[in-house]
């Protein structure tokens, strides 16, 4: 279910079009605080569910239930890799590193339920329910030297049951699961060991399954998380806090977490930890809870509806994996009917409103519990940072329904995608002008935009919007510059806070009262095609991009062809329109040439050895277009053109540069992404 609103304003415009506009530059920020693009990148895919997640040295390790791991964008059973209920992978390529651990246990199915790595990033600790690791002996807890990624021999702890969660500080590993013993001690549901594997003193016996651990910042606390009544006896549903040496109650929460609901994962930063909830039956709490450590009181409170498997926090924003379906008790998106939003950002202050950080996935396959994500960590490599999304999912939502299975990463670099084309563009008289209305577009990690309103293809004004997935209201742009008797046609993109721009939209036209006084036509390229210099005899007519570049060179041709004038009118002004293509070096630094063409060629035939030979001045130049998926003009002396009327005209694409430039040609996938000509016609 969506819900839509209403935004309007209006601008008076006495210009007729905007000349030699140019896009604005990419930026490095996203709208703040968030920091993490939703632009998901190509990553390794495992056969089963990713529990658990850990980073080290740019390296992230996942565990869960699989038995193989393949290539981002292979179907499952093809280009796999043995990998049992393990694997590292590169934090900056998404590909498998040598590390490779097998889990196994006598009977039953083995898996990884825990990864958590040391202080000094020297120790991996993995948990689950498993009995060997590459043959040696263990039982359900065990330590991994990163640097050889061996078992390391010394650490030998027998845990009586599987264990749910591992939380380290440099002399102690603190861990939760479903155990009742330790080293043949009692200790229920939560232990803890020194790094060599001696039990510690450490009692915190709950009388149901402990599943989280995170220790306070002066390292005195700990806080555990659960699905647990009791602990040490005293009332405390689903979360406690205590001692961290002796296990002792320091603060309890009897009826502070509904006893339908339970604690799946904990998170901290320097102020305070924050919960992740799962419920099941009526009155359950699925959101998050930020607590301080300061009074261990809580802080907010997230009501959303749909169980929440894994918190995380990341510059100031608190990062969740969930399957929500209903956040309308914080005042944010309605109950969804036919899908789940899977990933969300929040501010660590206040969960209102929700942050502009939209990447989705799915549930999952048949036989899982479909709950979709359930891990998540950032690690660091190359001055990048990146967020690692660990579940049962097998695509991405978000990003074309992409087949993509138990893993998925997101960068801290610019981001690079467009909004969404504006839809249901109309345009309609009213007085004194013409009246744009349009649905606000969206945008994954941005939720202001700014909307560029084109006129028989020149700009003439820009509106900002604000919307969200489930939210995307109808803007309205007047349009009050207009003439008697006129057909005019519009378009609309919009475009990000990082300059990236959508494609135009559908033109729609409309026809003012009156006697005409100019008349406005935008055509499209009839035959286009570039060469290449490196391939002197290869033909690019079918391509759908077209290149520039003076050095290793490229040069490209396009015809249109032309309209009589109406009567009584002449040419009063032409503007060429290219757009930059999605292909990552499509945008250049160098200023490129408009030039008439005076021999002839076919879109068909034309290569670099019997390319067409050019007139000598410039029509007019298209400045650094750098940013991609973007819209560049050029104004162009209209003299050439006004001889050619009722003909075909063609124009080549020249530069004396270093930089390459590619633009969409007249085969690109949509037909708002191809060359324009506008041509403007008037009284004399």
């Amino acid at each position: 279910m969506r819900r839509a609103g209403v935004l309007s304003a209006a601008l008076s415009l006495a210009a007729l079009s905007m000349i030699g506009f140019t896009a604005a530059q990419p930026s490095h920020a996203l709208t703040a605080p968030v920091a993490m693009t939703a632009d998901d990148l190509p990553t390794w895919q495992t056969n089963g569910v990713v529990w658990a997640l850990a980073q080290a040295h740019g390296v992230v390790y996942a565990g869960g239930t699989f038995s193989t791991v393949r290539p981002p964008g292979a179907a499952a059973g093809t280009s796999e890799q043995s990998a049992l209920n393990f694997q590292a992978f590169d934090a900056a390529s998404g590909a498998p590193t040598s590390c490779k651990l097998s889990f196994t246990v006598g009977s039953g199915t083995a898996t990884v339920r825990a990864l958590a790595v040391s202080p000094d990033q020297s120790t991996l600790y993995a948990g689950g329910t498993f009995g060997s690791v590459n043959g040696t002996p263990v039982s359900n807890l065990v330590a991994i030297d990163i640097a050889t990624c061996t078992v390391e021999p010394t650490f030998k702890v027998s845990v009586s049951s599987q264990v749910r969660g591992i939380t380290v500080t440099a002399d102690t590993v603190y861990f939760a699961g479903n155990f009742s013993t330790v080293a043949g001690q009692t200790r229920q549901h939560f232990a803890a060991v020194s790094t060599t594997g001696a039990l510690k003193p450490f009692t915190a016996n709950a009388d149901k399954a402990g599943k989280a651990m995170v220790v306070s910042p002066d390292g005195t606390e700990v806080v555990l998380g659960g699905d647990f009544d009791t602990v040490n006896g005293a009332s405390s549903h689903a979360l406690a806090v205590v001692n961290a040496t002796t296990g002792a109650n320091v603060k309890t929460y009897p009826g502070f977490i509904p006893a339908t609901s339970t604690v799946q994962s904990l998170a901290e930063d320097a102020d305070g930890f924050y919960t992740g909830n799962e419920g099941t039956g009526g009155g359950v709490f699925d959101g998050r809870i930020a607590v301080n450590f300061s009074n261990l009181a809580q802080r907010w409170r997230d009501t959303c509806l749909g169980a929440t498997q894994s918190v995380t926090v990341y510059h100031g924003v608190l990062y969740s994996a969930s399957h929500a379906h209903d956040c309308s008790s914080m005042g944010q998106f309605p109950q969804l009917t036919d899908d789940r939003q899977h990933l969300l950002a929040e501010s660590v202050d206040n969960p209102k409103p929700l942050l502009s950080w939209f990447p989705d996935t799915d549930d999952g396959p048949a036989g899982t519990e479909q709950i979709g994500p359930r891990a998540l960590t950032v690690a660091s490599s190359g001055g990048v940072d990146y967020m690692w999304v660990g579940g049962e999912f097998t695509r991405v939502a978000s990003n074309g329904n992409r087949p993509q299975q138990g893993l998925v990463r997101f960068p801290s670099t610019p981001d690079t995608r467009p909004p969404s084309v504006p839809l249901n563009v109309t345009a309609a008289r009213i007085t004194g002008g013409v009246q744009v209305n349009f649905q606000a577009s969206l945008d994954l990690d941005d939720s202001a935009l700014t909307y560029r309103i084109y006129r028989d293809g020149a700009e003439i004004g820009t509106i900002g919007g604000d919307s969200k997935f489930w939210l995307r209201p109808t803007l309205t742009f007047k349009d009050l510059s207009t003439q008697p008797g006129t057909t005019y046609s519009y378009q609309v993109t919009a475009g990000d806070p990082a300059g990236n721009t959508s494609a135009r939209s559908a033109a729609v036209s409309v026809t003012t009262p009156g006697t005409p006084t100019s008349s406005t036509v935008t055509l499209q390229s009839t035959a286009d095609s570039y060469v290449n210099a490196a391939a002197t005899s290869a033909n690019y007519g079918s391509d759908q991009q077209i290149a520039v570049r003076g050095s290793s060179a490229y040069a490209s041709y396009l015809r249109f062809d032309l309209p009589a004038a109406p009567s009584g009118m002449v040419l009063k002004s032409a503007q060429l329109a290219v757009r930059t293509s999605s292909d990552t070096l499509a945008g250049s630094t160098d200023t490129l040439n408009v030039m008439p063409v005076t021999g002839s060629w076919t879109e068909t035939g034309v290569t670099w050895a019997n390319r067409p030979t050019l007139g000598t001045t410039a029509l007019g130049v298209i400045t650094a277009p750098s940013a991609l998926q973007t819209d560049y003009t050029s104004t162009l002396t209209p003299a050439p053109l006004s001889a050619r009327l009722g003909g075909s005209y063609d124009l080549a694409l020249t530069s004396t540069g270093t930089d390459s430039a590619w633009f969409w040609s007249r085969n690109a996938p949509t037909t708002t992404s191809r060359p324009q000509l506008t041509l403007t016609f008037g009284t004399p």
